[in-house]
This record gives C-alpha cells, structure tokens and sequence, in this order.
C-alpha cells in the first residue's frame, strides 16, 4: 500500500475583478474552491488545474447572470474602503501631517500606502498581479 498524499491550495484569478482559493481534497480527488473577498458564497469544484480555471470562470458568470436576473447588484471583491486601527497619538501626527501637507488624511493615507507598493514590498507575494493605482 502507498501512503503518498497529494494536498495543496490554488489561487485562480483575476477574473471579471474576482479572484478564487481551491484546495485539494485527496479523498475525492477534486479541488474544492471558493470566490474569496466576497460575503456572498460563490464555489466550483474540478478534477485538474485546467479545470479549476474553466469552473471558477463559470461560476463567476454564473453568480453575475444570477444578481442581473433577480435585479440586484453583485458583490463587488473590493470596495476600496477599509477600516485601520492605529493608536490616538498616531491618529493625531498623521492628521497634524496631513494638514502640514495640505491635504486630507485619507489622501496622505493613499500616497504611504501607494508609495509602499511601489518601493517593492509586494515582491515577496509574486503570485498576486498588482493592478494600476489610477482608480
């Protein structure tokens, strides 16, 4: 008998603005996965990588043709709105900084966090392609 496994997680995407998580299941033999960054359930299942691809593409189609049919707008990965607890005392030197600068917190919150993705602290996760800040 062979006691050899076979286990590990894909990430699929982009794809229409969704990206995607499947792990293997050795017992079935399939990949399981999921629509991640998305309150609403959104899954596909397939034997093989390529697959994997085809059935999370599907379902995305399949949950946007779903929302269109019953009229309500589908759940969008990112909103582009995120909440970051820091202490008082930073609070109050961003927001004396920004002021310094002329400009609004979450404008200077927006250039830190755009000036730390292009100083390279995202070469450390290869696998996730960086889309344009010109949103």
């Amino acid at each position: 008998m062979n006691d050899i496994s076979l286990s590990g997680v894909l990430n699929v995407g982009p794809y229409k603005g969704y990206y995607g998580r499947a792990e293997y299941d050795p017992e079935a033999k399939v990949f399981h996965g999921e629509v991640t960054d998305t309150k609403d359930v959104i899954t596909f299942v397939a034997p093989d990588p390529t697959g994997l691809v085809n059935a999370f593409m599907e379902s995305v189609d399949d949950y946007l043709a779903f929302c269109k049919e019953r009229g309500e707008e589908p759940e969008k990965p990112f909103s582009g709105k995120f909440l970051v607890r820091i202490t008082p005392t930073l609070h109050r030197q961003l927001s004396v900084l920004a002021g310094h600068r002329g400009m609004s917190l979450n404008q200077l919150a927006v250039e830190a966090l755009a000036m730390a993705i292009s100083s390279g602290i995202h070469s450390e996760y290869p696998l996730i392609p960086l889309a344009p800040l010109s949103d």
